[in-house]
């Protein structure tokens, strides 16, 4: 299938983008780079003060966006620390949405080291979100194995199913179309119905996306964006994602069946740059070239 503008733009549509409270700090005003209502999930790292992640989220409501916080279950501590946080999200920051994630962290500082663990609770539908995200790892986790993995997404499933929850799977962030489209094809055919956010590394130098991805523990991508990092010449060069999305939009388009909905933007090469990027391409602002990719028409 050929590239078209439509089937990009259509792919790329309804994007969402990440942002730390650090990196909060350096935009002067969401309002000013994002549509209204784009959804930012907030990030709660570990060692990180919850608050931060509340400001963050509640700054983003006020502003006029849709704050989707982390919940990050191995640096929750209990069952009253999990409760605090999500009534304080739920109910001033007004909060309808979360992503929750095992979190990276090797020894849980509470009773709580799974995402699934956080989902049975019941708090997150106590307090009126029922749309959540979970992790998805198209290339394995360096903390989980395949098998846990396949049976966390089938017990995620039937949570979703017996809960009524929004659910979806938002993955880590990849660099190959044909490694993604191939994941998400077999987690379908082994029983998954979760639609599917993709995690897209924004415009970013190779030398940031290469630490990024060793910090990550990505798996087959990793060797892509070696290879080019070996070239010393290169690693200050600015790396876009344009082939990732070409190929995601082709396949997307070519699989009617493929769940894979939205992209989900890491902006490694800072928040702006990853925005303006991002909207290009679901606002149809790009030139089609004859090597079935694209580039972002100049203002």
């Amino acid at each position: 299938m050929s590239l078209t503008i439509d089937t990009l733009s259509s792919a790329a549509a309804n994007w969402s983008i990440e942002v730390t409270p650090a990196g909060a700090s350096k935009v002067q005003s969401f309002s000013d780079i994002l549509a209204p209502k784009t959804a930012v999930n907030v990030t709660f790292l570990p060692g990180s003060d919850p608050q931060d992640t509340y400001f963050v989220a509640k700054r983003l409501h006020d502003e006029g966006m849709k704050p989707i916080p982390h919940i990050a279950a191995r640096s929750v501590k209990n069952l009253k620390h999990l409760e605090k946080l999500v009534s304080t999200l739920s109910k001033k920051a007004f909060v309808k949405e979360v992503l929750v994630i095992g979190g990276g962290v090797g020894n849980p500082i509470g009773e709580f080291d799974s995402s699934m663990q956080i989902l049975k609770t019941g708090i997150l539908q106590a307090n009126g979100i029922t749309k959540i995200g979970v992790a998805g790892h198209p290339e394995g986790s360096p903390d989980i194995s395949d098998d846990a993995i396949r049976q966390a997404l089938d017990e995620k499933n039937e949570l979703a199913v017996k809960e009524k929850l929004q659910m979806y799977i938002e993955t880590q962030f990849c660099f190959e179309a044909d490694m993604v489209l191939a994941w998400e094809k077999k987690i379908r055919e082994d029983g998954n119905q979760l639609p599917v956010r993709i995690g897209i590394p924004g415009p970013a130098t190779i030398k940031t996306l290469f630490r990024f991805a060793q910090i990550s523990g990505i798996g087959p991508s990793m060797k892509f964006i070696a290879k080019q990092a070996r070239n010393v010449a290169k690693l200050m060069t600015v790396q876009s994602p344009h082939h990732l999305i070409a190929g995601l939009a082709k396949g997307m388009a070519a699989d009617k069946a493929c769940l894979i909905k939205y992209f989900h933007y890491y902006p490694f090469g800072g928040f702006v740059r990853t925005a303006k990027y991002a909207k290009a391409i679901s606002d149809g602002k790009v030139n089609l070239n004859p090597r079935g990719g694209f580039e972002i028409k100049e203002d």
